[in-house]
């Protein structure tokens, strides 16, 4: 017995000593101390040994088996020391080296009109609003004086969910919503995503972004009109500009009008930008229609008011001297990186 211990003892302490890894070292533990090693066999074997010689042999194998484990525990120590350094080593960092430069992202261009466009509007005392894109009819249409037989309410031209939801085609909307309150006077800017059925070109997309305004008040006219919106386009477009109303018509504004803008490239000479016009058209215009203030409950005796539209990206193709807008949502960092 003495001599087999000696054997399993010294084999043991040897194949721990020379152990190359911890997964090979916990093969040996298990080897020689786990419930089937070879120490708990000897252990199983005492009772074969005299009942007088029992308590030596058993201080002899507790004695292997401690020396086994404190062989074991220092190696275990070693190799977790060894392991550390090797990873220090290779995870050390050169506080000199310069630092590694991350992409950071910023604004969209459409963001950055928008932004612009709302601080304008803001200081002449305007109110930011929205309303929902999924709208109901009467919202989109009847309530803005497009009746049912209107060539704006062909399906071609709408996205209908239902005969009475559909999907927004303009932020027109948002002015009824806002009338409906009550809470007059109204200065109101709305911008928003809306949807059309267009096919996706240059200069279309089934779904691009307007920006609704609204005034309602006592003896609102054409001229505060004119006079707002010639400030916002000297504010955005620079101080030399000039602005051009041309006769219109729009369901929801009676006078109505469009606003054109002098070219700020030539300056109204006639370039390839505004293609030899001079003259640059942004929006559409008008006092509200009468009908309109009504089928809210706005006395037309004592309130009048007027509206605007114009398309966010519109502007940002002007802005930017942008000539397709289909570049604004491709998503193509060469592109996007430039603002």
């Amino acid at each position: 017995m003495k001599e087999k211990l000696e054997k399993i003892k010294a084999e043991a302490l040897e194949r721990i000593r020379n152990a190359s890894s911890m997964d090979n070292l916990n093969e040996f533990r298990v080897m020689y101390l786990g419930k089937k090693g070879q120490m708990t066999e000897v252990l199983k074997s005492m009772k074969t040994v005299a009942p007088e010689e029992r308590a030596q042999v058993g201080q002899m194998v507790n004695d292997a088996k401690n020396e086994i484990e404190q062989c074991f525990e220092g190696m275990k120590k070693n190799l977790e020391t060894a392991m550390l350094n090797s990873r220090l080593k290779k995870e050390t960092i050169d506080v000199t080296l310069p630092g590694t430069m991350h992409k950071t992202g910023h604004e969209h261009p459409n963001s950055l009109v928008l932004k612009e466009v709302e601080d304008i509007f803001i200081g002449m005392g305007y109110e930011v609003v929205s309303g929902p894109e999924v709208e109901y009819d009467h919202y989109n249409f009847e309530a803005l004086n497009i009746p049912a037989n209107h060539p704006a309410k062909d399906e071609q031209d709408t996205f209908y969910i239902d005969g009475d939801i559909l999907l927004r085609t303009q932020t027109s909307s948002c002015q009824i919503h806002e009338m409906e309150k009550g809470i007059l006077p109204i200065r109101m800017i709305a911008p928003g995503r809306v949807f059309r059925s267009d096919n996706v070109d240059a200069t279309h997309s089934p779904s691009f972004h307007q920006i609704e305004g609204l005034v309602v008040d006592k003896n609102i006219t054409f001229a505060d009109l004119k006079g707002t919106l010639n400030e916002f386009c000297r504010q955005f477009f620079g101080e030399n500009i000039k602005t051009k109303f041309r006769p219109h018509h729009f369901p929801f504004t009676e006078p109505s009008a469009e606003v054109d803008v002098s070219c700020f490239k030539c300056g109204g000479k006639g370039c390839r930008f505004c293609k030899g016009e001079g003259w640059i058209e942004i929006l559409g215009c008008g006092q509200v229609h009468p009908h309109v203030l009504e089928m809210v409950g706005i006395d037309t005796n004592e309130y009048t008011g007027f509206a605007f539209g114009v398309g966010l990206e519109r502007l940002t193709l002007l802005k930017y001297e942008i000539d397709d807008m289909r570049l604004l949502y491709e998503n193509d960092l060469r592109f996007l990186n430039q603002f």
